[in-house]
């Protein structure tokens, strides 16, 4: 690809992230990005031949853009493996506050299943990072650090789905998700230490 063909497909994938974070995933059409990018309605086909092709390359980016804000966090907390779980949770459930539409298409299963773009090697560090860090704050009798990981994980994933469908503030009368995430991880890592 000349630089011509790597800015248009850069800015095809700038204008799908665009318009997923304003209106989310189900108003990304290569047409739609087409117009918004001011190409003819078949340009993104040259560089994205299928709708999941061009849903991955705009998943990947936000897989970037949380790895990014992760790291950010890792770098500015206290190097004690739970205090750095905890902020790193905080990190998860702010991006997908923030970013819903991004946060829902990142974790379709099609896209990560699909193999397109290797998807799935941008979104694993990520969890390795996370299974990492449960490693060091799980309790010994605790099961495999990779399972409690997935359970965390997937705890927290619920929690920021069900938080943005506002079924858990009406659950709870909680009105932010700091307790919930206190309580997935004492639930997963054991009280915390004193």
């Amino acid at each position: 690809m000349d630089a011509d063909e790597t800015g248009l497909r850069a800015r095809l994938v700038a204008t799908g992230v665009d318009l997923v974070l304003r209106e989310g995933q189900s108003a990304v059409s290569l047409r739609e990005i087409a117009r918004r990018a001011g190409v003819s309605h078949g340009a993104p086909r040259r560089y994205f031949p299928t709708h999941v092709d061009l849903l991955s390359a705009i998943a990947r980016e936000g897989f970037a853009d949380l790895t990014t804000q992760v790291e950010r966090t890792l770098r500015d907390v206290d190097p004690d493996p739970r205090t750095r779980l905890t902020a790193l949770a905080r990190t998860y459930l702010d991006f997908a506050a923030a970013h819903r539409g991004m946060f829902e298409l990142m974790f379709r299963h099609d896209l990560l299943d699909s193999g397109r773009l290797r998807l799935r090697e941008t979104s694993l560090p990520l969890f390795a990072v996370v299974a990492d860090l449960v490693a060091q704050a799980r309790r010994p009798t605790d099961a495999p650090a990779a399972v409690l990981a997935g359970a965390l994980w997937a705890n927290l994933h619920g929690i920021a789905q069900l938080w943005a469908w506002g079924s858990l503030p009406l659950a709870t009368g909680a009105t932010d998700d700091d307790a919930l995430l206190r309580a997935a991880l004492e639930a997963h890592l054991g009280p915390a230490p004193a």
